[in-house]
């Protein structure tokens, strides 16, 4: 991949100052600006490479476009609710996150709510600060023998099972991506959302808030629990419906709340932190010392790797990237740049595109598919609009374009090969080339093979005309009177018909028009 160059980066929040020491031990700018307005920031970002930020800071569409240079948003924790990710991938911005530094945190939180819950801990706390001794209103429940359902068995989830077992607690769970042998070997049961819910005594949720997410616990769901179910979210605020739970809360059919977030920061509407039976804080899941420690750690670190090469770790927007961080990678990106570029320039006449088929067979590296057909799109789109298009952003505004990429990974062949057709106003153009000694090379233009490959480098020349004895003396001469000088000549093997030709030349040509009378279509380009 071609590398990720970040000069300056604004830090917009409080975030552990290890973030900065390591930034700046890289030769990386830092600048920390707090508790700026929406336009303040807008104004502020214009000229920054990277953005780092916690959860306060809302980065929208608008501050996303304002900003002139920006190529990465880094959020020191996990989720990225707050970063309109949609806007940064169209503007071809790596939004990443870091994955495991609040893990623990959040867990222990989680515990310490299930725990409180069961025995009225802050309640009672109260109580006797309020110059009270009451033993019998506070009766508990222990946890011992008692089912907890979590709801996502991601690292959060597994931490928290791991924990609650160690009290005697049977542990099932729901989540539609970890395997269900996975989670059994760490001692947690899954099974469908319909039967879980009344099994459980005890229910934590740790999942992203998405559609399929949102309201996840409500009315219905609810009314399937057993009654006086207890709740408890450290993850994201609307995951459980809040009007429904304070329902259930009045009700008793649930019989006590744990709540770290909410879908309102901080809540106007008091109506759950008031209620004797929940437990509330002020979204403390990250709120300790280790783990800004490490969110801050972790997310500079990524930043430093990216820009140095080394690799690509915690991006939700980019994940096609972190395959393109080897040499042999590099190459085959350069490839597909090369020829998207190839047949961009080959079908000008014929714009717009409607469909780009790209097919990596034999033996390609691993995962190239993805990267090489963002490639591919980053040869065809660029153009002097487009200077933020990136591997990041090509298929997505490749999609907004109205072209449908097709990708096929093949087997059979020993050499790996990538295929790239496109259809422009029902005409359809093809290439093929591969990497050989560390360099991009062309195979096939349209159906005419070259006898030697082309090394993509330089300015080229590409031109069709029927084959004769009298074609390479008339474009030799040609360019000499243009002042070009001819460094290559590549021909195809057979010698018949209407067939493509490749000029490696010194500089490209002021007019290409001046080849018109010699050749029937003509293309050039500086790879």
């Amino acid at each position: 991949m071609a590398p990720v160059f970040i000069k300056s980066i604004l830090i917009s929040e409080s975030v552990d100052s290890c973030c900065k020491k390591i930034l700046e031990e890289n030769e990386i700018k830092v600048t920390e600006k707090q508790n700026m307005s929406k336009d303040e920031l807008m104004m502020e970002i214009k000229d920054y490479d990277g953005l780092v930020v916690r959860s306060a800071t809302k980065v929208t569409a608008d501050i996303i476009n304002a900003a002139g240079h920006l190529k990465v948003i880094g959020r020191a924790g996990t989720g990225v609710d707050n970063v309109d990710v949609d806007a940064a991938t169209k503007k071809g911005i790596i939004v990443m996150n870091t994955p495991s530094g609040n893990t623990i945190s959040a867990a222990e939180l989680t515990c310490t709510l299930l725990m409180s819950l069961s025995r009225h801990v802050p309640q009672a706390a109260m109580s006797m600060k309020a110059g009270n001794w009451d033993r019998k209103k506070f009766m508990g429940a222990e946890l011992n023998g008692k089912t907890l359902g979590i709801l996502g068995l991601g690292r959060i989830g597994k931490e928290v099972a791991s924990r609650m077992q160690s009290f005697g607690m049977k542990t099932i769970g729901y989540d539609p991506i970890t395997p269900p042998e996975v989670t059994a070997s760490w001692g947690v049961e899954q099974m469908s959302l319909e039967e879980l819910w009344p099994l459980c005594d005890f229910i934590t949720v740790h999942t992203p808030l998405i559609p399929a997410t949102a309201g996840l616990l409500n009315d219905s769901t609810f009314a399937k629990c057993k009654k006086g179910v207890k709740v408890v979210n450290c993850a994201r605020g609307g995951i459980i419906d809040e009007a429904a739970l304070l329902r259930a809360l009045v009700s008793g059919q649930c019989g006590g709340a744990g709540l770290d977030v909410f879908v309102e920061e901080p809540p106007k509407d008091r109506s759950l932190v008031n209620h004797p039976n929940v437990i509330s804080c002020p979204h403390l899941g990250a709120s300790t010392k280790e783990a800004q420690a490490r969110c801050g750690q972790d997310i500079a670190q990524q930043i430093v790797d990216m820009v140095k090469g080394k690799g690509l770790v915690g991006a939700v927007n980019a994940q096609v990237l972190a395959s393109t961080f080897s040499p042999e990678s590099c190459q085959w990106i350069k490839l597909g740049e090369a020829i998207g570029t190839i047949l961009k320039s080959c079908s000008s006449s014929h714009e717009p595109l409607s469909h780009v088929t790209i097919t990596c067979q034999g033996n390609c590296p691993k995962g190239s598919t993805d990267y090489m057909s963002s490639a591919v799109m980053v040869g065809l789109l660029t153009d002097g609009s487009k200077s933020s298009l990136n591997l990041v952003n090509a298929l997505t505004l490749a999609k907004g374009s109205g072209i449908k990429v097709i990708r096929h990974q093949r087997q059979g062949l020993s050499q790996g090969v990538c295929e790239v057709e496109v259809s422009v106003n029902s005409t359809t153009y093809k290439a093929s080339g591969s990497v050989q000694g560390d360099m991009p090379v062309l195979l096939e233009l349209n159906g005419s093979v070259f006898r030697q490959p082309v090394s993509l480098t330089g300015s080229l020349l590409f031109f069709k005309a029927s084959a004769s004895l009298q074609l390479l003396p008339s474009v030799t001469g040609l360019l000499g009177s243009a002042g070009v000088e001819m460094e290559s000549f590549s021909a195809p093997a057979v010698r018949s018909g209407d067939l493509w030709y490749c000029v490696g030349i010194s500089s490209c040509l002021a007019d290409l028009g001046a080849l018109k009378p010699l050749v029937k279509e003509a293309a050039q380009l500086t790879v």
